[in-house]
């Protein structure tokens, strides 16, 4: 055979190879598009969904498969590491057609990509977000869990908060209590939560309930401070010349801590201060004095005097505790002497009925004493402490059966009592007011009147007796 018979037989055949191959590689492409097209509507090999195989299944095929499997599928609830409750997801309202979702999946791959799919396998995630449950159902059944939950409490130790408390003398913090109760509310909340996101298992161990408010917190400190500020605080009175201290157990009785506020119970406070003038106030208690000839003795109220205001005094009284600041002060009171000072100190005038005698004390001395004629027995000088409210000279007193011109007129009540000279009466001292007495005026001597006049001031005390 020549070289050329050879050359031609080779190429025939080499033709005959080629062309074969061709056609397998038309078949190939032929059923390899095939095959695409039947991927058009079916999921990819090796595609799965929420870890479910759906490899070859239409939509619906796989909207079935995983209707199977949600449907059955149960959601674990545990406590102290075992099981609570199990219940069906159905239960809760899962509606478990992702007809569109997958029809979308499907639209969105290749299906081209069929043949290397295997090498590159696709877990695609559902999303079970709320559109997966019915919301009525859903929020029905939470609802009920939730009161279930409720109910484990009741056998557990309970959770407390850090809180203030008042102790035998001052406000301290309770520290918080840690139990084993469980916050419900939060539990619910997370539990429906989880089932959204397609959780199986719940852990209620978690769900312990903490303290909101610790011992530490600065808060709390801060109010305990300003509630001891307040309870803690030192408040006197000036009464008399004498300090008298507001009983600390009072002050913190009177303290109210309510809705982390500091207020104070001001009817106690009313109370208190009603109590103090009771004892105190010299328009209704006597006073007593150390008198020159009869020692010590009880005087009656008289013009010279103060009563508290308690209305005023409770508000004032109130605004310096809540201030929280130590005071010392003299009460509001209503009247026309100072209630901080003594009603009788050293600087004043004495009229001894008994022994007719009338001084005038001047800083804890005598600067003059004079005999007197009082009233007479069916108009007597009053008795009580009374007070020189005004000088007057050259004035004429007059009643219904008198009218009398004096040099020197000290008025001491509200009736027309005072003390002036009388150059009329023959003779001061002893008996004489029993038959030349005054219609209650003290009267004095026109020599001694005269000094007492030039030196007395408005406001002297003048004490009765």
């Amino acid at each position: 055979m020549s070289r050329l018979d050879k050359r031609s037989k080779m190429s025939k055949t080499t033709r005959n190879i080629l062309i074969g191959l061709a056609i397998l590689l038309i078949v190939a492409l032929g059923g390899y598009a095939f095959r695409s097209t039947h991927y058009a509507d079916h999921f990819l090999p090796d595609t799965f969904i929420n870890d479910t195989k759906v490899s070859g299944l239409t939509a619906q095929q796989a909207n079935d498969l995983l209707h199977e499997r949600y449907d059955a599928e149960e959601f674990t609830i545990k406590q102290d590491g075992k099981e609570w409750k199990t219940i069906k997801k159905a239960d809760f309202g899962l509606e478990t057609d992702f007809s569109d979702e997958l029809e979308n999946m499907i639209d969105q791959q290749n299906s081209w990509r069929w043949g290397v799919a295997s090498l590159f396998p696709a877990n695609q995630k559902l999303d079970l977000n709320t559109a997966a449950f019915d919301k009525q159902t859903l929020n029905q059944q939470t609802k009920a869990l939730d009161e279930e939950l409720l109910s484990l409490n009741d056998d557990k130790s309970k959770t407390e908060n850090a809180k203030i408390e008042q102790d035998e003398n001052e406000f301290i913090i309770k520290p918080e209590q840690q139990g084993d109760e469980l916050d419900t509310k939060q539990a619910t909340k997370d539990l429906k939560q989880s089932l959204i996101d397609g959780k199986n298992e719940f852990d209620l161990d978690s769900y312990k309930k903490e303290p909101a408010i610790t011992a530490d917190d600065k808060d709390l400190n801060k109010e305990l401070d300003q509630l001891n500020s307040v309870a803690k605080t030192k408040g006197t009175y000036q009464i008399n010349g004498e300090n008298v201290e507001i009983p600390q157990e009072k002050i913190m009785d009177w303290v109210v801590y309510k809705n982390d506020k500091v207020t104070l119970d001001k009817d106690q406070i009313k109370q208190y201060v009603k109590e103090l003038g009771d004892k105190y106030n010299t328009s209704k208690n006597n006073t007593t004095f150390d008198s020159t000839k009869q020692k010590e003795v009880s005087v009656e109220p008289g013009t010279f005097s103060w009563t508290i205001a308690t209305d005023q005094e409770t508000e004032e009284l109130s605004k310096n505790i809540l201030a929280g600041e130590d005071f010392k002060r003299a009460p509001i009171v209503q009247g026309s002497a100072d209630p901080s000072e003594p009603l009788i100190d050293d600087t004043y005038v004495e009229v001894d009925l008994k022994n007719q005698h009338m001084w005038y004390y001047k800083n804890g001395d005598v600067f003059l004493d004079t005999d007197i004629v009082s009233g007479k027995p069916k108009t007597k000088t009053p008795t009580g402490v009374f007070y020189v409210w005004n000088k007057e000279r050259d004035a004429t007193l007059t009643g219904e059966d008198y009218e009398s011109p004096v040099d020197y007129w000290l008025p001491i009540d509200w009736t027309g009592v005072g003390i002036h000279d009388a150059d009329w009466q023959p003779t001061f001292g002893g008996d004489r007011w029993k038959v030349g007495g005054s219609h209650g005026c003290v009267n004095t001597p026109p020599d001694v009147m005269k000094k007492l006049f030039n030196d007395i001031e408005v406001g002297t005390p003048v004490v009765v007796i």
